[in-house]
């Protein structure tokens, strides 16, 4: 509880929890529309253009698409096997037994 006089900074003055950013929002369909009009209607014909043109930049962009969460066949689960080896250092010099 605040008390009378107490400062309470910039708490409270921001855009409300879950509300989207206006600015992003903006500038995505900007983006999207630079987009568009550069494969002159066609941003599918400007992308790919961009994928042949700029294969690094355009795989970045990929990933930031891509999904994050990998699913596998229910009737074929995806399996992670981990393996640790442990190696022993060589040794140089005479052998200490």
């Amino acid at each position: 509880m605040n008390k009378i006089g107490e400062n309470t900074g910039n708490r409270g003055k921001g855009r409300p929890a879950g509300s989207p950013n206006r600015i992003s929002a903006l500038l995505k369909d900007a983006i999207l529309k630079a987009a568009t009009d550069a494969g002159n209607g066609d941003m599918v014909a400007y992308l790919t253009k961009q994928a042949r043109d700029n294969p690094g930049p355009f795989m970045a962009l990929l990933g930031k698409v891509l999904p994050l969460q990998i699913s596998g066949d229910a009737d074929n689960p995806l399996s992670v096997v981990t393996r640790i080896e442990l190696v022993a250092p060589e040794r140089e010099g005479p052998q200490q037994r």
